[in-house]
């Protein structure tokens, strides 16, 4: 751990407090990643980075400074922490409205999450056998069709955080994470090509690679791949039909359509130009979204989880924010600027990427909350309509209101059964349509593994999104092409 910097940091706030900056903040923030990328088990690239410094932000007379540093020295500390006072000082007259931070109960604490495996005591040889084998058994595991290429990356990294501020905050945090993903192609000339993109991710060590078991899965799921190729039908686009979404879907779902839009910055309109806006405006807490089924939480503290942390980059202690709370929107995610000008206090979603960034809103571990439904419960109560299990394609307005995914493995439902597989369904609808017709959900809680991007410059950070399959009604079906 590099806890070695931790008086450059306590330095840096005690400088800043010095100057006459009525909040100082200073976070030490590192990222060591490596990994390797294959193409048909051959390794094609090998990538090994590291980064650490230390971000300033001052609050000068009502105006906000941020710099940064990787000159880990004390003198190249102290010139970060005169240079974000500088800025603040120069735009305080420039200030409409004082920024300022809400109160709140910060963290003095270290945690971390734990290894069961570390990947640095795995070798090379080891992990690229994995590759080698991954493509020996999905190139082998179909005969008709073939699989045109087999993409794959592993990835390990740690992130080492040393966050102090003058309001009293003091979190030290290690969090390792393992990543395993693939781009496979499965072409059939005669019947046109599928293409599935995957990755998963988590926190914790090279034990999760055996978990997640891609050797035992993924030759499967190529044989499906090929049995859509050759045997599945158009999908019912005649007349609205139930449609069971999927929960791989679903999540993806939630995090556009409930958690970018819940960002407290966003429906402010500070990514208006960036990443874009939200249908939600400050006065619709309380507002009706969906049915009593429809509640998505963001949780940071799912253990394991790829957006794990347990106090956020202002040492705001973490918990569970309930944005949509039975189909009501209920809160907003919120650092502790935007808390203050909402008159509330933060949830912890105040993240950066690393120490070149400024912690800004963003989500952590998004899902669709389960129901008490088996997934057999879910079919029996549909008389006509589509399983749509996983997505090949989809994208979303800027407002996060109207939405679109394209079906991968796709099932048409007669009478409560599977019946056969359908090709290109496609789910178009707002969403408040999407989540007003939610009448069921299972309980089979699985989460998905991305990298959230926000922000000018560009943050990407770790994150999960989830959920359980759900039953929507009345839903009229389009079809790709």
């Amino acid at each position: 751990m590099s806890w070695q910097y931790e008086d450059l940091v306590v330095k840096a706030v005690s400088h800043g407090e010095a100057l006459g900056a009525s909040y100082v903040e200073a976070r030490y923030h590192l990222i060591a990643r490596s990994g390797l990328s294959s193409r048909n088990g051959e390794v094609i690239g090998v990538e090994k980075s590291f980064s650490q410094g230390i971000a300033i932000r001052v609050i000068v007379d009502g105006s906000l400074g941020f710099a940064s540093t990787s000159v880990l020295t004390p003198e190249g500390v102290t010139g970060a922490v005169e240079k974000a006072y500088k800025k603040a000082k120069a735009h305080a007259k420039l200030q409409k409205r004082p920024i300022e931070f809400s109160d709140e109960r910060l963290g003095r604490v270290t945690y971390e999450a734990v290894e069961k495996k570390s990947p640095r005591d795995v070798d090379f040889q080891e992990k690229t056998r994995y590759h080698q084998e991954l493509w020996k058994l999905v190139s082998g595991a179909i005969s008709t069709a073939r699989v045109a290429t087999l993409t794959s990356f592993y990835g390990e990294s740690v992130e080492e955080k040393i966050v102090v501020n003058s309001d009293g905050a003091y979190v030290k945090s290690r969090v390792p994470r393992v990543s395993l993903g693939y781009n496979v192609v499965v072409t059939l000339p005669s019947k046109g090509t599928i293409q599935r993109f995957f990755s998963h991710a988590a926190s914790g060590g090279y034990e999760l690679v055996d978990a997640w078991k891609v050797h035992e899965y993924l030759p499967e799921d190529v044989k499906t791949f090929e049995k859509i190729l050759l045997e599945a039908k158009s999908p019912p686009v005649d007349r609205p039909v139930d449609v069971i979404v999927g929960s791989e879907i679903v999540g993806l779902m939630v995090h556009e359509s409930c958690g970018h839009p819940s960002e407290a910055d966003r429906i402010m309109g500070r990514e208006a130009a960036q990443a874009g806006k939200s249908f939600i405006k400050p006065n619709m807490l309380g507002e009706r979204i969906g049915s009593e089924y429809a509640t998505v939480i963001d949780d940071p503290t799912i253990p394991g989880s790829n957006g794990f942390y347990l106090y956020d980059d202002e040492g705001v202690p973490a918990r569970p924010r309930y944005l949509y709370k039975n189909g009501v929107i209920n809160e907003f995610l919120h650092n502790r600027w935007t808390a203050k000008l909402f008159g509330t206090h933060s949830n912890a979603a105040a993240r950066a990427m690393n120490h070149e960034g400024e912690p800004i809103v963003r989500m952590a571990n998004t899902y669709f909350k389960p129901g008490d439904y088996t997934f057999e419960e879910l079919l029996e109560d549909v008389k006509y309509g589509v399983y749509i299990k996983s997505y090949m394609e989809w994208n979303i307005d800027d407002e996060r209101w109207s939405q679109r995914y394209g079906g991968l493995e796709a099932y048409l439902i007669e009478n409560g059964e599977l019946k056969g597989l359908v090709r290109n369904p496609v789910l178009e609808l707002t969403t408040k349509t999407f989540y007003s017709s939610v009448d069921a959900a299972d309980r089979n809680l699985e989460f998905y593994a991305g990298t959230c991007g926000k922000g000018e410059p560009m943050q990407g950070v770790p994150v999960w999104f989830g959920g359980p399959n759900v039953r929507v009604r009345n839903i009229k079906l389009r079809v790709i092409g």
